[in-house]
């Protein structure tokens, strides 16, 4: 993996991102702080606010509520932040901030409805044990993201306790993380210790100062939200720079997208029409697809591959990415040159 420290962010090799199952080794890295260390003996999930029981549960009490499992793509935001034209801050990643694994853990609504939510309440928010320094801010900030209580309710989100069939690792979150399926991952908040639920629109840092997409419009400055995942199509093989023998070539990659489940990813090959390629595999609905096409390369030089996804609300992916001033949502159109010999 390709890893920088202080905090540890790691990006996955997309030749590593080829199964329906990310490896947990292999599994992208994003964080903002330095990694806690938490003590089970001590921990607690605190669930607080506007509810009518607040509660402290221990890993063991939640273990022993129903239990649920599900397949899940997790994308950082700023996966493709190198391909805008004109640069932007933040990790520069290339392709490799996404990963997808298999999460079990107690579903949100049951510990909501366990604590019983008050009418008052609009949003619920998830507070990790992380923290540290923030630009323009003296003071220590926790990581801290909320949602609308209507969507959590929706979200068929997780408190999940485990990844791909063993405890949580450290490095993704133990001893629990929330697992939003379907949003980018910075609303998956990990190392999480407290639940509260308040009234008001949340405005913390990684709420309104970072992951908003923003633009500057008709002499305006515009803010959203950074929430679902965007459409995305990436191919794994062939490698950029790959050496192929002229003849038949096997083109495959993966597709994902949090609005909707995949209909269709389509490749082009030296600028030629669009075909549509073979879907493969199971289509989890928060998980991503697989999908391939053998298309004959003839000739010898450099060519390159597109890819290009469109999920069954209708999003298709853009020829170039939407520039915005904190580079979230590149999701472009890939393309891989390979020489033909």
């Amino acid at each position: 993996m390709i890893c920088h420290a202080d905090p540890l962010n790691c990006e996955t090799p997309l030749a590593r991102l080829g199964d329906e199952i990310t490896p947990t080794a292999d599994f992208y890295a994003r964080n903002h702080f330095a990694m806690p260390t938490l003590e089970l003996s001590t921990w607690r999930l605190r669930i607080s606010g506007q509810v009518e029981r607040p509660l402290s549960l221990s890993l063991q009490d939640l273990k022993a509520m129903r239990s649920e499992s599900q397949v899940v793509t997790l994308e950082c935001a700023g996966n493709g932040r190198s391909m805008f034209s004109a640069a932007t801050e933040g990790e520069q990643w290339t392709l490799g901030a996404v990963s997808t694994a298999e999460w079990t853990g107690v579903p949100l609504v049951d510990v909501l409805d366990r604590a019983g939510v008050e009418p008052r309440a609009r949003e619920i928010l998830f507070r990790g044990a992380d923290r540290g320094s923030v630009e323009g801010q003296t003071i220590i900030t926790a990581f801290e993201r909320s949602l609308a209580l209507d969507v959590a309710r929706d979200s068929r989100s997780l408190l999940a306790y485990a990844m791909n069939g063993e405890p949580l690792p450290e490095r993704h979150g133990y001893p629990l993380r929330l697992i939003v399926p379907g949003w980018y991952g910075v609303a998956s908040v990990k190392w999480l210790t407290e639940i509260e639920l308040i009234e008001n629109a949340f405005a913390g840092y990684f709420q309104t100062d970072k992951y908003v997409y923003e633009w500057e419009r008709d002499g305006r400055v515009v803010r959203d939200p950074v929430t679902v995942a965007r459409v995305r199509s990436m191919i794994t093989e062939p490698a950029s720079d790959a050496e192929i023998p002229a003849g038949n070539l096997a083109i495959r990659g993966l597709a994902w997208s949090g609005a909707a489940p995949i209909a269709r990813v389509e490749v082009s090959i030296g600028g030629g029409p669009w075909r549509k390629a073979r879907l493969m595999g199971n289509q989890n609905r928060y998980g991503w697809r697989r999908w391939e096409l053998t298309l004959p390369v003839l000739g010898q030089g450099t060519i390159a591959l597109r890819a290009r996804a469109t999920d069954l609300a209708g999003n298709m992916q853009p020829a170039l990415p939407e520039w915005n001033r904190l580079g979230y949502g590149a999701n472009s159109i890939q393309e891989v040159a390979v020489r033909v010999r």
